[in-house]
């Protein structure tokens, strides 16, 4: 299970570099003139000019306001560069720090610093830091959990994601919630009732994948006694609100039901053509949900509508269209798609 991070809340103690930017005349006044002349790129490359010669009068403080507008800008190696000139990092710091290597999780050669100002978040005894704790909780727990900058330990990822999840506190980390659902239903041995517990907490505060993982707890009888109707509702609830893979599992269901008509209305409105290379990283960053699951989604809903393509149910039969789309859920998820073909075969699809 490959997770994703999760951005510190923003400091309400530190103003961004735009606030600082606005309160100076010359930048204020290049704003009112015409669009050529005050582009994002002029205003940036002015304000690194101006914090340029506010380090080289000694102003400390430039130094961490260049490295937070490198960061905002998107240029993370030279953010951490401007950090690293800082000898002693306060709250400020190291808050904009923790966000930087949460964007940075993924380049191994960094993440031992990631887990170093994340542990320092952590135990920050700063009032300012609190409401930071819960979400560098849950990206360290991830680097437990991957094995990232640290010795990987389940034990360890765990501890802190209940830390993050802190009872379900809808002002901890929702993310921790969701994911605690996800460890305790696929560890081994599974623990269905705490995943159905942790779901249900995530769900309560709105997280999008735990409503869908719900509907399929619910659906098969997962945790919790099996119930269709409560199933149901948590799935097209989810699906609408762009559960890919809610969307994906009712179009089997639909399938599954003789409701063909339906199924390939949905599929096709769904995600039978969305596009598997710009889409997934898209959905994945607007419902936070994980792409591994936004992909078993679509290729479902791809296999499912090839089917029907290829048998003319619900639709004109159109078996090159259909060759497609078959195709489509081959790369999408070979796995899957071997699953659902060995069905086909056995004519139980």
């Amino acid at each position: 299970m490959k997770l994703t991070s999760e951005k510190l809340p923003k400091n309400p103690f530190c103003a961004s570099v735009s606030q600082h930017a606005s309160k100076n005349q010359k930048l204020s006044q290049c704003r009112m003139e015409k669009t050529d002349h005050c582009s994002h790129a002029n205003l940036v490359e002015k304000a690194l000019q101006l914090l340029k010669e506010r380090i080289r009068r000694g102003d400390a403080f430039a130094y961490f306001l260049r490295g937070q507008l490198y960061f905002e800008e998107g240029a993370y190696i030279e953010s951490l560069r401007q950090f690293d000139r800082i000898q002693n990092k306060g709250e400020n710091e190291i808050w904009t720090l923790g966000n930087l290597f949460s964007s940075l999780f993924a380049l191994i050669h960094l993440s031992e610093k990631g887990v170093d100002y994340m542990k320092k978040i952590i135990d920050s005894p700063c009032p300012r830091a609190r409401h930071l704790k819960f979400a560098a909780a849950y990206n360290l727990g991830r680097a437990y959990y991957e094995g990232k900058g640290v010795k990987r330990s389940d034990e360890e990822a765990e501890r802190l994601w209940l830390f993050a999840a802190d009872n379900g506190n809808p002002k901890a980390s929702v993310k921790a919630q969701s994911i605690l659902g996800l460890y305790y239903s696929t560890k081994e041995p599974k623990e269905l009732e705490k995943a159905f517990y942790w779901h249900s907490e995530a769900c309560g505060n709105g997280n999008l994948e735990s409503q869908g993982a719900l509907g399929l707890m619910y659906f098969y009888g997962q945790g919790i006694h099996q119930d269709t109707d409560a199933a149901l509702h948590c799935l097209r609830e989810a699906a609408e609100r762009g559960n890919v893979y809610a969307q994906g599992t009712l179009v089997e269901y639909y399938y599954n039901m003789k409701f063909f008509t339906k199924c390939v209305t949905f599929s096709k409105r769904w995600i039978a053509d969305y596009d598997e290379v710009h889409d997934i990283p898209m959905i994945a960053q607007v419902t936070d949900c994980l792409p591994e699951f936004i992909i078993r989604g679509m290729a479902m809903a791809s296999f499912y509508h090839a089917r029907c393509l290829q048998l003319g149910l619900g639709i004109a039969k159109d078996e090159a269209t259909a060759k497609q789309y078959y195709s489509k859920a081959c790369r999408l998820n070979p796995a899957l798609a071997d699953e659902l073909h060995s069905l086909l075969i056995c004519q139980r699809i």
